[in-house]
This record gives structure tokens, sequence and C-alpha cells, in this order.
């Protein structure tokens, strides 16, 4: 098959993407991307019926996975214990910070925290592979100098998600998916060397809908496996249960992966953002600011209660979200209010009985450690809690009302700045950005921009006001333009796409692939 790589010549592209990385890009290409395809549609067809009406429900077809008593595969030493993991995009100086953070787990982002510019794509995956060697090293312009510490955190890496192509790699003339461009040139260039360090090639799988795309990483796998001589379960996974028809298919996605898949983890904006586009139709849903609907609201105490049993009936681990806070230098009073609230949500997650958190600061790491040494004491994690008294129907997961929940212009002002603020970031090449002392990525962007879409669409009404329109958003736009015009190159652009994703009739399924293609008409 025919392999032309199309993207800038960015440093150290023909050192990584040699004759035999693309062959075996190009195989993985021809193995897996017509299923691929096949999926996404799938997850067209599956829409339409929801738009229609239809309610998702636990399968029938499945009930016997269920119903059974099986365990996941083995787990390695070095995923035994993940109490706290800290997350960020692939650029060096994170990467060193994030592996010397004394986190017990680092993921390395090409998805949501990463733009992917070509050369981001490129040196993350050069970053990574002088990270594993030990030859990472980084100085800053003011002649700062990072290098990595003797102990480091577990490296994981998450690949881009199942609906993204990447546009600079072409086989037969046609774009090769993300998920198997980023999969694929790092468990090449670095599976044998991790084994040897008596590691392996760990990844965090983003987005998934069900247990056929599942099913689907689980033979890339298995086929991979073969293919450079790595032994049966080498390659380990674990899922980010993020959007809400997976909820309905945690066992069965347990399943799908049995002997690769060690652990789920429950995401916060992403899962919102998925029931904002699967149940667009309907006026009620999330009727409340984002920032109000917590992981302590009923339908999400359902959805996280219920993966930590399942998790744990089937010996997997339960991995719970993040916490964005960025602590401040210059007001320590924020930092008291906010690090309580943090201390607050690791607490609930430890009581209820998970294995590991998130977070996106290094400063974090300690608050979150302390609250899960606690809880851990002299364990490595709490597979023994069963949560036998978590009872969660289709029903407790659908009920999408916010108690006391309301739709206010704070709110809306804050979807647009930080949706706007995002994107300028996000086209001038960094994925993850701190505003208004929060880490924020694409996943903080899409359900901003999905809050305002769906309210102007249903012309709901805030504070008890008059209907939203789109004339109260171009207000807040422009006042937002003279606000922040100097922080950011690219706003004009963020402004011209988020009108788009937010104020058009027409729903866009992710605001990142306009945005791609934005990306590659600048020859990013």
């Amino acid at each position: 098959m025919a392999v032309i790589i199309n993207g800038p010549d960015v440093p150290g592209r023909d050192q990584l993407l040699t004759d035999d990385t693309l062959i075996f890009l190009s195989e993985l290409h021809a193995q897996f991307e017509e299923r691929r395809r096949k999926l996404l549609e799938r997850r067209q067809s599956i829409q339409e019926n929801l738009l229609r009406g239809e309610r998702p429900d636990f399968r029938k077809d499945t009930e016997d996975i269920r119903q059974g008593n099986w365990e996941v595969g083995n787990i390695p030493h070095d995923l035994l214990d993940r109490r706290v993991e800290i997350t960020g995009p692939t650029d060096a100086k994170m990467i060193i910070n994030a592996l010397n953070s004394g986190a017990k787990v680092y993921m390395a982002d090409f998805e949501d925290a990463n733009s992917p510019w070509w050369q981001n794509m490129i040196q993350g995956q050069i970053n990574l592979t002088r990270a594993i060697s030990r030859t990472l090293t980084y100085t800053s312009p003011k002649g700062d100098h990072y290098q990595l510490k003797d102990n480091l955190a577990t490296l994981i890496v998450r690949p881009r998600g199942w609906h993204l192509d990447e546009a600079h790699v072409l086989v037969d003339g046609q774009r090769i998916s993300a998920s198997l461009f980023d999969f694929g040139v790092y468990v090449f260039h670095n599976g044998h060397r991790l084994v040897a360090q008596g590691s392996g090639p760990y990844f965090y799988l983003p987005k998934l809908e069900n247990m056929e795309e599942a099913q689907l990483w689980n033979d890339v796998f298995d086929w991979t496996e073969k293919r450079l001589g790595l032994a049966p379960g080498t390659i380990k996974a674990t899922v980010l249960i993020e959007t809400i028809l997976a909820a309905f298919e945690m066992e069965e996605i347990l399943w799908a992966l049995k002997d690769h898949v060690v652990g789920l983890n429950a995401g916060r904006w992403d899962y919102l953002f998925s029931i904002i586009k699967k149940f667009r139709h309907l006026s009620n849903v999330l009727a409340a600011d984002r920032q109000s609907i917590t992981m302590t609201v009923p339908f999400m105490r359902a959805y996280t209660e219920l993966l930590v049993k399942t998790c744990h009936r089937h010996g997997a681990y339960a991995i719970g979200g993040m916490a964005a806070f960025i602590p401040s230098r210059r007001h320590p009073e924020i930092n008291q209010v906010a690090l309580a609230k943090v201390r607050e949500d690791k607490e609930r997650e430890a009581h209820d009985g998970y294995d590991g958190t998130w977070v996106a600061h290094p400063d974090l790491v300690p608050v979150a450690m302390e609250v899960f040494n606690q809880a851990l004491g002299e364990e490595r994690n709490q597979r023994h809690r069963l949560r036998d008294d978590v009872q969660v129907n289709a029903q407790d997961l659908l009920d999408f009302s916010v108690p006391e929940g309301q739709r206010t212009e704070e709110g809306l002002v804050n979807n647009v700045a930080v949706g706007i603020q995002y994107l300028a970031s996000w086209f001038a090449g960094n994925g993850a950005v701190g505003l208004y002392n929060l880490m924020e990525d694409a996943a903080t962007a899409e359900i901003s921009r999905a809050q305002v879409w769906h309210w102007i669409q249903h012309g709901v009404s805030l504070d008890h006001h008059s209907p939203l329109t789109h004339e109260t958003v171009d207000r807040i736009i422009q006042q937002g333009m003279q606000e922040w015009g100097e922080q950011w190159e690219y706003l004009p652009q963020a402004v011209e796409l988020f009108r788009e994703v937010a104020l058009s009739p027409q729903w866009i399924d992710f605001l990142t692939q306009p945005a791609y293609e934005k990306l590659l008409k600048a020859g990013r």
C-alpha cells in the first residue's frame, strides 16, 4: 500500500516515520480501517434513533456477560497502585514535570489536552521515546533546566478517538485513523523497550460508545502483539467512560477487552457533553449551568457508583475524575477555598471505593495522595469493595434533572469566555490552557459550546428573563474580545469557529473536526 506523508517537514519526522514504521501503519490501516468506518456509521444510526425518541437501556443480547462470573486479565505490577494520576500534553516540560510529580501514573495526552499540529504530533512522540530512554531534558527560555529523576510515574498514553483522522498520513490516498497513527507510532518504537524495562505499552482509550468499539481496540491489540512479537496481553488499556451510551455497556466493554483492560475512568465534561449531543432534541436536558452539574447530582452519582461496582465485580480498577484547579501563586485565599473543594471531591471518590483519581497540576498531587493514602492504608487499591449496595437502572442514568439548577447569564458568559479563549489557545498550538484558575482542555470547550447551542435552539430563558438569542451571545462575544484581545493571537479564528459550532442551526458532532480542517488550511 502506498503511504504518503504530506505534513510539513518538521524536525525529527524522518527519524520517527521510518520506512518500517510506515509499513506497520499501512498494515494497521489495511486491517482495521473498514471496521472503524462502519462503526462510525453505526454511531450515526444510533444517534438518529435517539433523536426519534428511542431511549437507551442495558442490552438484552449481552445479559449473559453482565450476569457472568468472570474477571479481567492480569494487571502488571506497575499498574497495581494508581491512587493518583496526573494528565497533560506531550511537550517536554510537561512530560518531565508529570513523570517527576510523585504521582503513580502520568497520562500523556494526544487527545483533549493536545492541539494536533503536525509538529505537536511528531515532537510529542519523540519526547515520549526520549523519556522512556531517560534522555529527555528541557531548558526554558529563562535558562531553567529540567531533567528526569530516578523514580518516575508509570507512563500511559491516550491516543486520539476513533472519530478523528490524521490528515498528514495518507494510505492509498485515504487519511489514516488518528487513533491508529498515535497508537501505532508509539507501540512500534517503544513496545519492546518498555517490556525490557519491566513495564509495557499502556493506553487510555477515549470516547468509546459501545462494546463493538472496544472490541475493535481489542483486535488491534491482539494483531499488534503478534505482528511485533509481544507476548499476548502485553498491551494494557484503561477505558474512559465519558459517553452516556458507554455507561450502559461498562461490563460489555470490560468483557470485550478482557485480556487487555485494567480499569475504567469516570470523566465529567465529556460525559455531560455526550448527554447534550445524544439528547439535544429535548429542551430540559441538563437545565443548569455546567459548573453546577457536579459529580454529586443524582444521575452523575448513579453513573460514578455504577462504575465502581462494575469494575470491582470483575477485578478491574476504578479511576476517578479530574481535579482541574491550578493553584495561584498570588492569591492564597483562592487556593484555600479551591483546595478544600478538591479535597472534598477526592474524599468522596475514595469513600465511594475508587482506586485512584486524576489531577491536572503537580501541586495537587500531594492533596490527592494524602486523601487516598488515608483511604487505602496498607492496600494498593479498593477492589475488595464490591459495592453490592449500588443498584442502578436505566432511569437513574437518564434522569438528567439538576436539583435547584439554574441557567444564568453568568453561566452563559463563562461558557463563551472559556470556549473562545480555549480555541484561541488551541489554534496557537496549545491544547491545555489555564483559564480562571482551571486547566481547560477540549472537553471543556465542547460542553461550553454545546450548552450555548442547546440553550439557543430551545429558546431557554436565563435568570427567568427573556429567551436567549444570538444577539445576547454576540454582545458577550464583543465585550469579551475587548477584554481578551491582546492575550490571544488567534482570537478572530477562535470567534469564527465558536460562532460556527455554537450559533449554527446545524449540530456539529465534535468541534475539533472543523477546527482541525482550519489547522490544515493554515499549514499546521
